[in-house]
């Protein structure tokens, strides 16, 4: 029986949030977003352009002068007040996020609580953004200043709204920035959410702007705008490049976090269970729809039928339901996705065969796939160099150490990589040779909001997370005086 589940009683329009003000689009026009368990309408969002887009920035623009002059301590005490209320209002917020993006409910409310911990996180970094002393001869006094870089955009991706959100806008508000937020279009909920809240608890009218819409208007209309100072942008390769070709005419600075083909590599000295549960948790967290997932499994050929019979059996197990029932996996965000996957069902087949587990659609409503493993796969195939962005993990055998780096490094991305293994030693000189961002040992999505994020190659340049978006989100000036002068 299909779902009749809606949005919760108490949440508002989901217009524009601009300058303090929640707004219809100038144009008057609305596009919906859907729930992909059901494929019914789930809510009316305000579609903006690009007049909606200048302005957003003119607002924030006029908010910079007085936000970037706000003592530390009190940006501080305002991002941990919105740290606070997203917790408040945690439930809530978490079933808007499963809703709309589809995902298990433990895996939204997952999300929300990161969302907090960022602006909690950064809170506390917000009055400790500070330069260096530089020693010169005795003639000179040198010393350098951060400096917000101004107007901010953040562009965020469908598969992670509410926690990209966060991960996006709580370092450059900590350092003095402004933001205009462009959420994708499938996902908007919870960003116009959080702006309202942000504005109900103390942040100036004009420094946190959404504007949710397309992204050929909106998000083209942001990249291109000459009086945004920065841009974030999460999703893929070939946006990611159209958004830098687009920000070159301003000379904006942009910092992308793309995709990922991220090895997870199995050796016969790791626990087997603990392995097992990392690429279970590594391939099917959100369906697969991960930038940081770990789609190319590369099992010792030692150990090779013994995994994949335990991996397969656990599988088997997996319950796949719509999100607010809280399931092992949920559905695809999209039509669009399912599409994709689908496609990617057919060239597996066409490549290894018939997959281990898994490979169909499921007979309901909904955009839903079966968590789906291939075994046999070579590290050449279309499966084992694209990304699917799903539930579709590869398996490739390997015999030796120097293979298994060989083969994680032979991709054009570099986001994350994992490595399963007793033994220390080996653990580590997997990290220092492996082309990849992150590394992973003995846990799949270690870490948390402190640590550096982001990738080698293909997968991007910069960092989010942890102290390293302090310098993402500054700009450093040197002061260079001649004390020996009066």
């Amino acid at each position: 029986m299909m779902s009749q589940e809606t949005l919760p009683a108490d949440t508002g329009e989901f217009g524009l949030v601009i300058d303090g003000e929640v707004v219809d689009s100038s144009s008057g026009e609305t596009f919906e977003t859907v729930n992909p368990a059901t494929e019914q309408s789930l809510a009316t969002v305000a579609a903006g352009g690009k007049a909606d887009v200048d302005a957003a920035v003119d607002a924030a623009d006029e908010a910079f002068l007085e936000w970037r002059e706000t003592p530390g301590e009190e940006r501080g005490r305002i991002l941990k007040a919105l740290a606070e209320r997203i917790r408040d209002e945690s439930e809530r917020l978490s079933k808007i996020e499963s809703l709309d993006v589809g995902k298990p409910l433990s895996q939204a409310k997952f999300d929300v609580e990161v969302c907090a911990r960022y602006f909690e996180y950064y809170a506390g970094i917000a009055d400790k953004v500070h330069g260096d002393s530089i020693p010169l001869t005795k003639k000179y006094a040198d010393y350098t200043i951060r400096e917000p870089l101004g107007v901010t955009a953040q562009i965020v991706p469908w598969n992670l709204p509410i926690n990209i959100f966060g991960r996006s806008v709580a370092p450059a508000l900590a350092t003095g920035n402004t933001c205009v937020v462009k959420p994708a279009e499938q996902t908007p909920l919870t960003a116009i959410e959080v702006a309202k809240i942000a504005t109900q608890v103390g942040v100036p009218d004009g420094v946190l702007n959404v504007v949710a819409g397309f992204g050929s208007t909106a998000g083209a209309a942001l990249s291109d705008h000459r009086d945004v100072d920065g841009i974030s942008f999460t999703g893929s390769v070939v946006t990611g490049q159209e958004v830098m070709q687009t920000a070159a005419s301003n000379v904006t600075e942009v910092h992308l976090e793309l995709g990922g083909k991220s090895p997870n590599v199995v050796f016969p000295d790791a626990d087997m269970e603990t392995a097992v549960t990392g690429a279970m948790t590594g391939i099917f967290t959100n369906a697969g729809q991960v930038c940081s997932a770990g789609s190319r499994l590369l099992v010792h050929e030692d150990i090779h039928d013994e995994f994949v019979d335990r991996l397969v059996k656990q599988i088997e197990k997996m319950e796949v339901d719509e999100g607010v029932a809280d399931p092992d996996m949920g559905p695809l965000v999209s039509e669009d996705q399912l599409e994709k996957v689908t496609k990617y069902l057919e060239i597996g087949r066409e490549e290894v065969g018939e997959p281990a587990v898994g490979g169909d659609t499921h007979d309901r409503r909904g955009y839903f796939v079966e968590p789906t493993v291939f075994d046999g796969v070579e590290n050449d195939m279309q499966i084992a160099q694209e990304e699917i962005f799903g539930p579709v993990l590869s398996i490739i055998e390997f015999s030796n150490e120097d293979e298994a780096i060989e083969l994680a490094n032979d991709v054009e991305y570099g986001l994350v990589a994992g490595i399963f293994t007793g033994s220390n030693g080996r653990a580590h000189r997997f990290a220092r040779d492996v082309h990849a961002g992150q590394i992973y040992i003995n846990e799949w999505f270690a870490g948390g909001v402190e640590t550096p994020f982001g990738g080698f190659k293909q997968s991007g340049f910069g960092r989010e997370k942890g102290l390293a978006a302090v310098e993402s989100y500054t700009q450093v000036k040197n002061v260079c005086a001649n004390i020996e002068r009066d």
